[in-house]
């Protein structure tokens, strides 16, 4: 399915920082099938990832100007309807803004936060370029999951900030929340416990796949990590986490029919 339009709070647009922008680009386009149009960029390529033609990703290297020690990871976009408002939103709600606002082109106009326990997500408004353009096609994002430790200060957050609502699924003996927009849930937010360690606070993208068994097979035969191996879950689907050889970690559900 194309999609031409996105809401207030809808995830657009999922985009990788690679410490090896050029082994990620074949790592993806392996496992996913991708194809990839490179622009050019001061430091280096902004590559588009596509499926038929249509964009569905992107990735970047991460360069020396944007700091040190930066790990190889997605990073999220949510559509808002106006940058600048929604920084209001956010700061007020007790966010980070860390990059931005600024206009990428006539592509639309950006900026990057950190939650309260430094998860990373972006807002994306858009003007020429509305996000990902397909849904509801294997090897695109589905999904999008935060996890942290503080459920009640993050379902404050987030439904103040980028106007979420929310509802409680009980999920194999623990309750899950999902997001909302427009009373359709989008993604959904787990409690860590102690058994993360000291994992960061991160939002996941999930990405849907034909197999899970075989795609998650195919990520370690591709120099990838299985994380979390393949998993039932009840009345959802099978998933798997994974990370690509640098480190990037995404997971792949096949969703139940």
């Amino acid at each position: 399915m194309k999609v031409s339009q996105y809401f207030q709070g809808q995830p657009c647009w999922v985009e990788l920082a690679s410490t090896d922008w050029a082994a990620a680009k074949g790592f993806y386009q392996a496992l996913f099938g991708w194809q990839a149009f490179d622009l050019s960029m001061p430091d280096g390529h902004y590559t588009m990832l596509q499926i038929d033609n249509e964009d569905v990703a992107a990735m970047y290297q991460i360069s020396a100007s944007m700091g040190e020690n930066i790990p190889t990871h997605w990073t999220v976009y949510f559509a808002v309807d106006d940058v600048d408002s929604s920084i209001n939103d956010i700061t007020a709600a007790g966010g980070q803004l860390l990059i931005g606002p600024h206009n990428v082109g006539d592509a639309g106009r950006m900026a990057l936060f950190a939650d309260q326990e430094g998860s990373r997500f972006a807002i994306w408004q858009a003007i020429n370029h509305t996000g990902i353009k397909l849904a509801q096609v294997d090897n695109t994002l589905c999904w999008v999951e935060l996890a942290c430790r503080n459920i009640q200060q993050s379902e404050a957050f987030y439904c103040q900030s980028l106007g979420f609502n929310t509802q409680q699924s009980d999920m194999d003996g623990f309750t899950y929340t999902e997001w909302l927009v427009k009373n359709q849930p989008i993604g959904g937010m787990i409690e860590m416990t102690e058994e993360w360690g000291e994992t960061p606070a991160h939002w996941m993208p999930y990405f849907m796949v034909a197999s899970c068994d075989e795609t998650a097979a195919k990520v370690a035969e591709l120099g990838g990590k299985v994380c979390v191996p393949p998993t039932n879950i009840e009345k959802v689907g099978r998933f798997a986490v994974v990370n690509d050889p640098q480190g990037g970690v995404f997971s792949i559900i096949t969703l139940q029919e």
